[in-house]
């Protein structure tokens, strides 16, 4: 899966779902699909920034006219929310959470008596 990533445009706190690509030979600019991976030579970009682009006089824009929807949840992410929803049904069930290891020890769940 891939890595979730914001978009490359100062300010800007969207998630990235294209990704642009200078070929500077061509005087063209390349907005496509998000990139499995993040390219240093490249700049990922939220929906409305990858459609807005504008290029300087005398270069063009070839653009991927197709969906480009947000990349499915990191494996970290889903490892998270799993470990979240356990914890909910623990609570819910009346068992004690089980202890929680490592940067997460601050978080705990209290139990309405």
């Amino acid at each position: 899966m891939r890595d979730v990533r914001g978009c490359s445009r100062s300010g800007c706190t969207e998630l990235a779902v294209a990704t642009l690509t200078y070929v500077y030979a061509e005087s063209t600019a390349v907005v496509g699909p998000l990139a499995t991976v993040a390219e240093p030579h490249s700049y990922d970009l939220c929906a409305a920034h990858a459609k807005r682009l504008t290029v300087p006089r005398g270069w063009d824009v070839v653009r991927y006219e197709g969906d480009m929807p947000l990349p499915p949840p990191s494996p970290d992410e889903l490892t998270a929310l799993a470990e979240a929803v356990r914890e909910a049904g623990r609570a819910v069930h009346g068992a004690h959470p089980a202890p929680v290891m490592g940067a997460g020890r601050h978080l705990r769940i209290l139990r309405d008596d």
